[in-house]
């Protein structure tokens, strides 16, 4: 617990930092509460301005700390559930992100909030890797290198308005292939359902997103907005990656070899 807290704090605190310096002020971000078609409560105050999209984030400590506490197995090794601790621990600290992010619609927030959302997806090939690997054979300097690629990233931002789009989308990418290919190889009808479910609550925390606006012209959407759905859908989509991870941790060959050895 103090390595995976130690290992996510450091770089978090970091990247707080140099988001409060002037590095990113050419990346474009919303700031103001026209992004978002959940209707602003004037009379609550600015963290729970528009309660939906606030409180939501409450979901992602409770999963995370579920997760990081409480989803322990007999057969998890120590590194294994360095894993589990990492991933738990970065989405606990991702929802004070994105909630600061309502509350106060400034710039450093709001471009911790993208920038974030990149090491966390990166982590999932992290695990992969770990899970076909084997405790035996796994580096590492192979999780560090990734991490720090995926960091870095971020700087397809400060080149073009649509930078983030693109770094998110290969880091999605490269996440569903990786666990499709963990699925082919050493799969079973659990953990498919586990990757199936983690894909479709993806897809819906893509898409409601993007459609955040347009669903509002609907009843059905205008306080329980498509942001604050897919917010529900991301919450989800992290809740069956554990599950997918956690399942093929305890299946991996590399894992039994050790294990026996």
């Amino acid at each position: 617990m103090k390595s995976a807290l130690l290992h996510v704090s450091v770089p978090f605190v970091l990247c707080v930092v140099l988001a409060t310096t002037s590095l990113f002020d050419g990346v474009q971000v919303e700031l103001s509460y026209e992004h978002y078609a959940e209707q602003r409560v004037d009379y609550l105050p600015a963290f729970l301005a528009m309660p939906c999209n606030c409180l939501v984030n409450l979901a992602y400590i409770y999963m995370g700390l579920c997760w990081l506490l409480w989803h322990t197995s007999v057969k998890e090794t120590e590194r294994g559930q360095y894993m589990r601790q990492v991933f738990a621990l970065m989405a606990v600290l991702y929802a004070p992100v994105q909630w600061t992010r309502l509350a106060v619609l400034r710039r450093a927030p709001a471009v911790l909030d993208q920038w974030f959302t990149l090491p966390i997806f990166a982590w999932v090939p992290v695990w992969l890797s770990f899970i076909e690997r084997g405790p035996v054979k796994w580096r590492a300097w192979h999780a560090v290198a990734l991490e720090l690629l995926s960091v870095l990233s971020y700087g397809l931002a400060l080149a073009h308005e649509l930078g983030f789009e693109v770094a998110l989308g290969c880091h999605v990418a490269f996440a569903v292939y990786k666990g499709v290919r963990m699925q082919w190889e050493h799969g079973d009808g659990r953990t498919r359902r586990y990757l199936l479910l983690a894909v479709l609550s993806c897809a819906g925390f893509v898409v409601l997103k993007l459609l955040d606006h347009w669903l509002a012209q609907y009843r059905l959407f205008q306080r329980f907005t498509g942001h604050f759905w897919s917010k529900v859908c991301d919450v989800l989509q992290f809740h069956f990656s554990f599950c997918f991870l956690s399942a093929m941790t305890e299946k991996t060959p590399g894992k039994t070899a050790a294990q026996r050895d």
